[in-house]
């Protein structure tokens, strides 16, 4: 996978995005991609705001994975920024190839130019495979999370 681009995402990527984003057990149940609506409004916000990363893997014209990466800075660890990963996703025809790690590490080292002190990301309790993904990576469990979902739906 020599011929990936890893690059900012664009308007003009969100339904791809969000064909990623449902293309799984847990999206399947949560995202509506023939409703575009919502989710341009919050692409929008997240392009606007300098400390959020909305990024894409591209190869030729297709959308192969995505993830955002959020800069969060804070009072803890000597006033240290940290990095948040949400929404890491590779197409189903592109797993086991190595973009995962690809964008993973595109992640990590832009997290690194920002002078952030760690790079945290959750992961739903039933996605075994992919808290392998991110072992492999060198990422540990450290913590344990918890959701209060506020909508009416589910975490």
């Amino acid at each position: 996978m020599t011929d990936i681009e890893i690059r900012r995402a664009t308007s003009d990527d969100v339904p791809a995005i969000v064909a990623l984003l449902a293309d799984d057990d847990l999206g399947a149940a949560r995202e509506t991609p023939d409703e575009l609506a919502p989710y341009l409004a919050a692409f929008h916000e997240v392009d606007s705001d300098p400390k959020q990363f909305l990024a894409v893997a591209e190869r030729g014209a297709e959308i192969l994975g995505t993830l955002q990466l959020t800069l969060l800075p804070g009072l803890s660890h000597r006033g240290g920024t940290r990095a948040q990963l949400e929404n890491v996703r590779v197409a189903a025809h592109a797993r086991g190839l190595g973009l995962g790690g690809r964008l993973v590490s595109w992640a990590v080292a832009r997290a690194r130019q920002h002078g952030c002190r760690m790079v945290k990301l959750t992961s739903s309790a039933t996605r075994q495979r992919a808290h392998r993904f991110y072992e492999r990576l060198g990422f540990g469990a450290s913590h344990t999370g918890y959701t209060l979902a506020l909508d009416g739906g589910g975490p």
